[in-house]
């Protein structure tokens, strides 16, 4: 029997061109950006509520299912694609364009900061 052949990478090219596609076959259409930005509200919501009760000092309700992480975070990328499509945003090069912005500006301040000491 052979092994079950992997995925292949996904870029966030590819992801935004497979979401548009996804959108314009299954989803009928984007939702405009406002009806977006509350759905990207919801997901980030619900990575919130299961990161509470499972790693923070939050419990869970009797019989609450918390969902699953992954699949969750998967729901605010695909959401942020869909606004990135929307606003005509390649993410590849807004991200390497914001971790450049980052290494820049913090070249020093992590590795300075005493809150982020092991000890």
């Amino acid at each position: 029997m052979s092994s079950p052949t992997p995925e292949p990478e996904l870029t966030l090219r590819q992801a935004q061109m497979d979401v548009d596609q996804w959108i314009r076959t299954i989803g009928v259409r984007y939702f405009n950006e406002m009806t977006n930005l509350a759905q990207l509200v919801e997901e980030v919501g619900e990575v919130a509520r299961i990161l509470s009760r499972t790693v923070g000092e939050q419990s869970s309700k009797p019989d609450e299912s918390l969902g699953d992480l992954g699949d969750e975070l998967a729901d605010v990328l695909f959401v942020t694609i869909c606004l990135a499509n929307q606003s005509g945003i390649d993410l590849t090069d807004a991200l390497h364009k914001n971790l450049e912005k980052k290494t820049k500006r913090d070249a020093t301040r992590h590795l300075q900061n005493k809150k982020l000491d092991s000890n």
